[in-house]
C-alpha cells in the first residue's frame, strides 16, 4: 500500500536514488545529498506547530510504498515563493502602438521579466519514479498534499500556483532557451536550471534580458512554445486543471513553460472535503479506492482507499487503511471522493 507523509532525515538515502532517476527533470531536487539534506533539515522545521502565517517554509512529502519501505516519489508545497532570493518569471502584456494620423492601432504581446518577493504559495517538486506510474499514485502524490493545505490555511496564501515543466524538443533542447537565453548565459539549459533550483537567483538579475522581449520578433517555432508543457508534464498539468487551476499571463523565464494558479477555497479536493470520525474498522465492504483518505495532522498521512460513510458523520474503515494512516476508532480524518 501506498501512504503519504512529511519528508524523514531517514529518507535522504531514499531520496538521492530518487534524484538518480530523474534526469535533468526535477531541478528544485538535484541528485546532491548535501542539498537534499538541506532540503530535508528545512523541511522538518516547516512542519514546526509554531507556524501561524507561511514565511517561505518549504514542505517536503515522501510517497512510502509501505510494504518495502521504499520512496518511490516526492511532492512539495512552498508555503510563499520569494523572500530573500525572489521568484522569476516572464509576464505577457500587451502593449498598445497607436499613431492617428496613419490610421494605425495595434497591441503587441511582449514577455517583462517580474521579480516576486512576497509571491503565492506553490505546488512543486513532484516526482515519481517511472516504475510507478500506475494505480493512481501519481494522483494520491499530487493531490494529497491540498488536504494538508486544507487542514492548515494559515500556513499558506489564499492564492497557490504551479509552474509547469515547458516543452522540449526531440533533440532534448528548448526551443525557447536557445532563442533567447543561451545568447546571455555562457552555460546550457539544464545547467540555468538546476543553479536557480538550488536558490541562489543573483545570477538572473545579473545575466537576464532587461528590456521586455516582443513576442511578433521572435521565430514562429519559439511563439509556438510559450506557454506549452512537456509531453511528460501533461497528464500532471490536466490533473491540476481538473482541480480548477488555469492558465495566467506569466511563463517560466528558461523554458517558457506556462505558470497555472488558483484560489485555494476553488479546489475540487478542498471544497468536496469532509470531516468524519473513525467509528471501527471493518472488512464489510468493496476495498476498490473510492476515495483520497488523509488524517488531518502535522504529522500528515494520506493514502487511497474505500471506506462506509455513515449518517452521523462517522465512517469505517478496513484495517490496512486505519494501520497505513494510524487512526484508532473515535479519531477524525479527511475524505475526498476519487473522480
Amino acid at each position: 500500500m501506498l501512504v503519504l507523509r512529511p519528508i524523514r532525515e531517514s529518507d535522504l538515502a531514499g531520496l538521492v536514488s530518487l534524484a538518480n532517476t530523474t534526469g535533468s527533470g526535477l531541478t528544485t531536487l538535484p541528485a546532491n545529498e548535501e542539498f537534499l539534506s538541506n532540503r530535508i533539515d528545512g523541511s522538518l522545521r516547516a512542519f514546526n506547530p509554531r507556524v501561524r502565517r507561511p514565511g517561505g517554509e518549504f514542505y517536503l512529502f515522501g510517497l512510502e510504498d509501505t510494504t518495502t519501505g521504499e520512496l518511490i516519489g516526492v511532492s512539495g508545497i512552498a508555503s510563499r515563493v520569494g523572500g530573500f532570493e525572489p521568484w522569476y518569471s516572464y509576464e505577457i502584456k500587451a502593449e498598445r502602438f497607436t499613431h492617428k494620423a496613419l490610421e494605425v492601432d495595434r497591441e503587441i504581446s511582449a514577455l517583462h521579466l517580474k521579480r516576486e518577493h512576497r509571491g503565492p504559495s506553490e505546488v512543486c517538486s513532484l516526482f515519481l519514479h517511472p516504475d510507478r506510474r500506475r494505480g493512481g499514485a501519481g494522483r494520491l502524490l499530487s493531490l494529497a498534499r491540498f488536504l494538508f493545505i486544507g487542514a492548515f490555511p494559515k500556513r499558506f496564501t489564499e492564492t497557490i500556483i504551479a509552474e509547469m515543466r515547458g516543452y522540449i524538443d526531440q533533440t532534448g533542447k528548448s526551443p525557447f532557451w536557445e532563442a533567447i537565453g543561451r545568447h546571455f548565459y555562457q552555460f546550457d539549459f539544464y545547467s540555468a536550471d538546476v543553479l536557480s533550483g538550488l536558490g541562489d537567483k543573483q545570477f538572473i538579475a545579473d545575466l537576464n534580458p532587461r528590456y521586455p522581449l516582443y513576442i511578433p520578433l521572435l521565430a514562429p517555432e519559439v511563439q509556438a512554445v510559450i506557454g506549452r508543457v512537456h509531453f511528460e508534464t501533461e497528464p500532471a498539468a490536466a490533473l491540476l486543471r481538473a482541480e480548477g487551476f488555469a492558465n495566467i499571463a506569466e511563463v517560466d523565464i528558461f523554458d517558457a513553460g506556462p505558470v497555472l494558479q488558483a484560489r485555494v477555497t476553488d479546489l475540487r479536493t478542498i471544497r468536496q472535503a469532509r470531516t468524519v470520525k473513525l467509528r471501527d474498522v471493518t472488512e464489510n465492504f468493496n476495498p476498490s479506492p473510492s476515495h483520497l483518505l488523509a488524517r488531518p495532522s502535522l504529522d500528515f498521512r494520506a493514502c487511497l482507499g474505500n471506506c462506509e460513510i455513515h449518517d452521523d458523520d462517522s465512517a469505517s474503515l478496513t484495517p490496512e487503511i486505519a494501520a497505513v494512516l494510524q487512526l484508532a476508532p473515535g479519531e477524525s480524518f479527511t475524505l475526498t471522493p476519487l473522480r
